[in-house]
Parts: C-alpha cells; sequence; structure tokens
C-alpha cells in the first residue's frame, strides 16, 4: 500500500482568472502511514505551442512537407511547504498557497494547431521519487494594451448586395443590411445587431444563418529558423433564422450572441507571441435555388481590461516562494 492515499488541489469551480490577478487554493495531502523527508510543492505554469505541416518546394509535393513550430513561456513559479521536523503523520495535511498571475497573459487558447494553457500543479515526493501528484487546468483572460482599451464605439453598418438569377431567364438581387451599436467587445458581454433583408426576386428566402469567427494567425519556424505564419479561422457562435422571406418583400431580423467568457483579445504580433486573433461577425443569406449566398461582414474586436470583472489587488508573494517567471 503506498504511503499517499491521495492529493488534492482544492480551487473555486471554474473561476476565470483575468492577468494580473491573484491565485488561491490549498493542497490537501492524505497519508496512509508516517512520511518521512517528504516534499510538498505546487507549480503554477503557462505555456503555449503551435505546430503545423507546410509542403515545400515550388511544385508543393506533398511527399516533402516542413514542421514548423514555436512555443513560449509564459510563467512559472513554484512554491515548496515546510515540513516541521520533516516528517508528517499519517491523516490529512492541509497547505495554502498564493500566486498572482503576471500582468501580461494571453488568454487561455487551444485549436488543432496551437493552444495556450495554464495549470496548477501538486507534487509530493520523497527521497527519490514523485509519490502522488496532481494538476488543475486554469482558464486565464488576457488583458488588452492602453491604446486598444480607448477605442472609438461608433455604430457600424455593413451592407452586401449580390445579383441573381433564377428560373432559368428571370433575375434579382438580394441584400442585407447589418448594423451594430459598437463594435468593441469584452469577453462574456451580449453582442446586439440588427440585419434588414431585402428580397427582390421571386422566390422566397428561408434561412439566415448569424456566425462569430475567429481568425487566427500563428506565428512559427522551421527547422532551418526561417519565419513561416499560417491562418486559420474557426466558427465560435452560430446561430440560425427560419426568416421565410417572401419574393419581392423585406424583413428586420434582431439577433444577439452572449460571446464566451473566455476570448483572446484582439492584438498584433508582440515579442515572444506566437498568435494573433481577429474576430468577425458574419450573416449569411443561403440562395439554394440560384446555388450561391450572400454575405456581409462586421469586424469587432475583443479587448478586456482590470476594470471588466472584479479584480483583486496584487500584493507581492510571500518572500519563502521560490519564483520562476
Amino acid at each position: 500500500m503506498s504511503v499517499v492515499k491521495s492529493i488534492e488541489l482544492v480551487m473555486p469551480k471554474d473561476e476565470v482568472y483575468l492577468a494580473g490577478s491573484n491565485i488561491d487554493g490549498q493542497v490537501v495531502l492524505t497519508l496512509n502511514s508516517t512520511l518521512v523527508d517528504p516534499i510538498v510543492r505546487v507549480e503554477l505554469v503557462g505555456r503555449g505551442y503551435v505546430e503545423w505541416n507546410e509542403e515545400i518546394g515550388e511544385t508543393r509535393d506533398y511527399s516533402r512537407d516542413v514542421i514548423c513550430n514555436n512555443k513560449a513561456d509564459y510563467v512559472h513559479k513554484t512554491k515548496t511547504f515546510p515540513v516541521k521536523d520533516n516528517w508528517l503523520r499519517a491523516g490529512s495535511h492541509t497547505f495554502d498557497f498564493h500566486f498572482n498571475l503576471p500582468p501580461r497573459l494571453p488568454s487561455t487558447f487551444n485549436s488543432k494547431i496551437g493552444h495556450v494553457s495554464y495549470f496548477v500543479q501538486a507534487l509530493c515526493m520523497g527521497r527519490e521519487h514523485i509519490l502522488a501528484k496532481k494538476r488543475l487546468y486554469l482558464l486565464v483572460q488576457g488583458i488588452s494594451e492602453a491604446r486598444q482599451r480607448n477605442l472609438s464605439q461608433s455604430p457600424l453598418s455593413v451592407e452586401a448586395e449580390k445579383n441573381v438569377s433564377y428560373n432559368c431567364c428571370s433575375q434579382g438581387w438580394v441584400s442585407v443590411q447589418v448594423q451594430i451599436s459598437k463594435n468593441t467587445f469584452v469577453p462574456g458581454e451580449k453582442v446586439t445587431f440588427t440585419s434588414e433583408i431585402r428580397n427582390n426576386t421571386g422566390k422566397y428566402i428561408k434561412t439566415v444563418v448569424f456566425a462569430l469567427y475567429a481568425h487566427v494567425q500563428y506565428e512559427g519556424f522551421t527547422p532551418n529558423a526561417e519565419r513561416r505564419r499560417r491562418a486559420d479561422s474557426s466558427e465560435l457562435l452560430r446561430q440560425m433564422a427560419n426568416a421565410r422571406i417572401p419574393a419581392f418583400n423585406s424583413t428586420t431580423v434582431v439577433s444577439a450572441f452572449n460571446l464566451p467568457l473566455v476570448l483572446s483579445v484582439s492584438n498584433d504580433f508582440q515579442e515572444n507571441e506566437i498568435m494573433r486573433t481577429s474576430y468577425e461577425l458574419v450573416v449569411t443569406i443561403h440562395l439554394p435555388w440560384s446555388l450561391t449566398t450572400v454575405k456581409a461582414r462586421i469586424p469587432i474586436i475583443i479587448v478586456s481590461t482590470r476594470e471588466d470583472k472584479a479584480y483583486c489587488s496584487t500584493e507581492d508573494e510571500p518572500p519563502n516562494e521560490d519564483q520562476l517567471v
């Protein structure tokens, strides 16, 4: 029977930590028997990694490719708990810990190409090896640069129109105008917008799709240290409306999204960053009888500041903590 029965991390469930805020928790170590010369430690780790395969050569031969990757270490802090008399009796032992996140961190992120992850890890070690380990992943929301927090909040209006053919020789047009009161939002905020759709054809328009896309540009390096970039898009939110717009008619649709609680902030590449993200609201009108679509696109900006959420004071950590930033 192992001397360590269990090791657990006690922290708020589903908490979203803002960059620069405090992390408080407990390590609960339960022993089956007395443990001599134990080392009980907790670590805070944050890192990012991107990787993709890229074909090379003028002919783009898919049998010849190169791996592009990049990585970043954002935070690594360690606290080793003092153990009185260098032994612990059988039973449960609780150790309190406190960490402070650095003020400049990217948000938690995950895709098929890259990820940014943060976790707290508790370890109990004996004289020669690890006896127990527990890891708990965190949700971290990055904050924006000062220049991004003062962006204009003017209303936006975007219009798209397309001429279409139907019933062999009939022609008409379909247009959509999307209006939004502002283009800058914070994670978790409600995004409300209005779409005015005009159907100047003899056909019904049945469905309209509203979606929010994240466009991510990754930065990596080949084994020869050549810089490469790759763009990828993903659909974050999607709604479908049964519009049923009659021929030669128009309608107005009001839609709303609740943004995810954690989002990468809109930014440009900064030193040591491995990706940047932009966002786009897309309204799509499907016209199956003409084998085409009409799309209106509105770029939106995601920012986050310490004032957006309740923010804890950033006190210095106790001097007995070993920190590797």
